[in-house]
C-alpha cells in the first residue's frame, strides 16, 4: 500500500532512530511511503498557547500539502504528538465549518486549500490494522524468544480520540510483539502518562511518573515505545531516578519498528540501534544472541 508520510521535527533529529527504524520497516513489508513535499513543523503543544488557528493552520497546511499532490491514500504519522494535531485539525476541518473558513483564508496565501478527505493515521494503527501481525510474522528470520517487551503507548496516540485502541488498556501492540516471538509483559502502564512536557516546567512531578513507569517495567527486558517525547522521558534520567527511588530501575527502551525490523532480519545500524540512549548490557547480549 501507498501512504503519505509525515516525519514530524522530532524524527529528523533527537527522535531520528525512529525514523530510520519506521522507513526501513515499512520497504521491508513492502509498503511505500510518500514523504509529504516541502513539509513544515505541526506546531506541537506550543502553538496552542498562542493562537488556536495557528495550531489548526499549522498541521492543516501539511494536509493540503498532501491533498495537492493528486495523490489518495492515507497519511501515516509516527510522532504521537503530531498524530494529534494533525488529526485535531483534520476533525476540526470536517466538523466545524467556521474553523475551516479561517484555516482556507490562511493558506490561500501559498495558494492551498485544505478539504476533509484525508485520513490521518498512527504508524500502530496502520501496523496493527492494514498490515497485520500475520504479516511480521511471515517474514520473520530471527525470533526474540525469551524477550519480554513492555508496551507502552502513552497519552497523545489514544486520547481524545478513541478508535485507535482503548484509551484505558490497550493492546494493538501486542500481536505485533508477540509476531516477533517475543512475550508481551504484563503490565497495566502502557497508557499511563510519563509526564511529557512536565520535564521543562514542574520536573520533580515529572520524574516521578516516569520512576513510576519504570519501576512496573521491572522485570520485562525493554520497554517498546511509539512517541518521541516518551522514548526521551524514558531514556534520559534513569540513573537520576534510580537514585532518587533507592533501586536500580534502569531498563532499555526502544522504538517498536526497531523491534519489528530486527526480527524481520534488518541490520542494527539500518535501524539507529546505536542512537538509542538507554540499552542495557543484558537487553544488547539478548540481541547478540537471537
Amino acid at each position: 500500500m501507498k501512504y503519505f508520510y509525515y516525519p514530524g521535527c522530532s524524527l529528523q533529529h533527537s527522535a531520528k532512530e525512529y525514523d530510520v527504524s519506521t522507513r526501513a520497516l515499512m520497504q521491508a513489508l513492502g509498503q511505500e511511503l510518500v514523504e509529504i513535499d516541502d513539509w513544515t513543523c505541526c506546531g506541537a503543544s506550543a502553538a496552542e498557547t498562542t493562537s488556536r488557528l495557528l495550531s489548526i493552520v499549522l498541521p492543516a497546511r501539511n494536509l493540503a500539502l498532501a491533498q495537492k499532490s493528486g495523490t489518495r491514500a492515507d497519511m501515516l504519522v509516527p510522532c504521537s504528538s503530531c498524530y494529534l494535531n494533525l488529526r485535531r485539525a483534520a476533525d476540526a476541518i470536517d466538523h466545524d465549518g467556521r474553523t475551516a473558513d479561517l484555516v482556507n483564508q490562511a493558506l490561500a496565501v501559498e495558494g492551498l486549500c485544505c478539504g476533509s478527505d484525508i485520513r490521518v493515521r498512527h504508524l500502530v494503527d496502520v501496523l496493527a490494522n492494514d498490515i497485520g501481525a500475520e504479516k511480521i510474522t511471515a517474514g520473520r528470520k530471527k525470533s526474540l524468544a525469551g524477550l519480554s517487551v513492555a508496551p507502552y503507548y502513552g497519552c497523545q496516540a489514544l486520547r481524545p480520540f478513541t478508535d485507535l485502541d482503548d484509551p484505558e488498556r490497550p493492546r494493538s501492540m501486542e500481536g505485533l510483539i508477540s509476531a516477533t516471538g517475543a512475550r508481551v509483559f504484563d503490565w497495566s502502564m502502557g497508557a499511563k502518562c510519563c509526564g511529557a512536557g512536565l520535564m521543562t516546567t514542574k520536573k520533580e512531578m515529572a520524574l516521578e511518573l516516569v520512576a513510576d513507569l519504570l519501576e512496573a517495567a521491572q522485570g520485562a527486558d525493554c520497554i517498546a515505545t511509539v512517541c518521541p517525547m516518551c522514548q526521551m522521558n524514558l531514556e534520559i534520567s534513569q540513573k537520576k531516578i534510580s537514585k532518587m527511588r533507592g533501586k536500580d530501575l534502569e531498563i532499555a527502551v526502544v522504538y517498536l519498528p526497531q523491534l519489528l525490523g530486527f526480527s524481520l532480519g534488518l541490520p542494527r545500524g539500518g535501524l539507529g540501534f546505536d542512537w538509542n540512549l538507554a540499552l542495557t548490557r543484558s537487553f544488547e547480549g539478548r540481541l547478540a544472541a537471537v
